[in-house]
């Protein structure tokens, strides 16, 4: 199991929530590493979560999770809701960067991402997820690639696979139906001339006996 589907099923699934996506991160600027309740000082792994409730109304959070060194358990830590994001800075619009700021009401947060494909991933799905379940002051996303905005992005293009499936789908039913039409039409030509062959061969047969 991947690390993202463990964080999924741990820390979200027993709670009715759905996590919608997650970035592996690492702070840019260093900061000293508390000391765990061993009394050791501890490494650890740190992933960005957006996940959603399943209950109505839907809410959106964003969630720091970390995981400790020898440890295969994921924690929960700092936890905000999608409203209380400000601003996603994608720091250079014009290349592919692994580095991005989140702002909160209450916090500010520096990050790199594990590599650049993973926050441009994880970035396209929380544009989608503020446009979709912000109504009222959406956060600000600066310094971003068009990618991640616009059209170009992995939500719209898994909208185009499966709108395309659906075209080709109905395309092949209609031609089937189509072909079905035309043996149908081909058959009842058949069995008037089969009808009108009888009737001038019982004609003839009337005629000679006479």
């Amino acid at each position: 199991m991947s690390a993202k589907s463990a964080i999924s099923k741990e820390i979200f699934a027993p709670l009715d929530e759905r996590m919608l996506g997650a970035v592996q991160v690492k702070r840019r600027t260093k900061k000293k590493i508390p000391f765990l309740a061993t009394g050791g000082q501890g490494e650890y792994l740190t992933y960005i979560c957006l996940s959603v409730t399943n209950k109505k109304p839907t809410q959106a959070s964003i969630t720091k999770v970390k995981q400790f060194e020898g440890s295969t358990s994921f924690v929960r830590r700092s936890q905000w809701m999608l409203e209380q994001l400000r601003q996603v800075n994608g720091i250079d619009p014009n290349r592919d960067s692994a580095e991005f700021d989140l702002l909160f009401e209450n916090a500010f947060d520096q990050w790199v991402a594990s590599t650049a494909s993973e926050k441009c991933t994880f970035f396209q799905i929380l544009h989608h997820t503020c446009q979709r379940y912000l109504t009222d002051r959406k956060p600000e996303f600066i310094n971003c690639q068009s990618k991640i905005m616009g059209g170009n992005s992995i939500l719209h293009s898994a909208a185009d696979s499966v709108t395309s499936a659906v075209q080709k789908a109905s395309q092949a039913l209609n031609e089937r139906g189509e072909r079905l039409g035309r043996a149908e039409e081909k058959t009842e030509d058949m069995k008037n001339s089969a009808q009108q062959f009888a009737e001038t061969a019982h004609k003839l047969a009337m005629k000679h006996k006479c």
